[in-house]
């Protein structure tokens, strides 16, 4: 896991887990490869890992990617980080997700946003900034009432990926539990979204790799 996957997860759990609280967590794509979000979650969680693969990190291998093996509303959160981009239909996962969450349980969504051909075993998506909404209007579609309570694009930090984030939560009549945003922890980010706000925040049409390409050459940015 590249450096700034965990510190967006550390910052996950830090702005919306209650470190004291029993809180079943499922981790799909758990498998530890140069770290897990399982170190970071809170001490005193239940967190189960699942995966596509048996691994380090893996304790519930997946016969099917759209069939969580759990019954209905019955996780407080759920994690996905470096994951989502190598499911063939994620839309379909995302069902699930909302499927097995308790009505103020919430998805932390980490997928890049650039990013080199990477297969495990395929490489199907990027996400950009209109991701999120539109995972929460799908969600609404298939007939649940998520809430997108925010999403934003996070700089590169000693690695080459910008990593998308989207937190949702499965009910939107159970927002105001939730407060705190990791928007307001972050120094840095692109193209944010925040419940119950219009538009864009700081938005930026080009990519952070782009930008400093244009910088390079002299070239004028794209319009925003």
């Amino acid at each position: 896991m590249h450096p700034s996957a965990m510190e967006n997860g550390r910052l996950f759990f830090a702005t919306y887990v209650d470190p004291g609280a029993p809180a079943l967590i499922l981790d799909i794509g758990s498998q530890d490869i140069n770290g897990s979000l399982r170190q970071l979650a809170p001490p005193g969680a239940r967190y189960v890992g699942l995966d596509f693969a048996a691994g380090r990190g893996v304790d519930v291998v997946l016969d099917d990617p759209y069939r969580l093996p759990f019954e209905d509303g019955v996780a407080d959160v759920v994690v996905s980080s470096s994951c989502f981009e190598h499911v063939d239909m994620f839309w379909l996962t995302f069902n699930e997700v909302l499927r097995v969450l308790k009505p103020d349980g919430l998805f932390y969504l980490n997928a890049p946003s650039n990013g080199e051909f990477h297969r495990y075993p395929v490489d199907c998506w990027r996400f950009y900034p209109d991701a999120g909404d539109a995972l929460m209007r799908w969600g609404v579609r298939s007939g649940y009432r998520p809430a997108l309570l925010e999403s934003f694009t996070a700089y590169q930090q000693l690695d080459i990926w910008n990593d998308f984030v989207a937190i949702f939560v499965k009910d939107a009549d159970c927002v105001a539990r939730y407060p705190a945003r990791m928007l307001d922890r972050i120094g840095r980010y692109m193209n944010g979204r925040r419940y119950g706000v219009e538009g864009i925040l700081n938005p930026q049409a080009a990519t952070e790799d782009g930008a400093r390409l244009h910088a390079l050459t002299g070239h004028a940015k794209p319009q925003q």
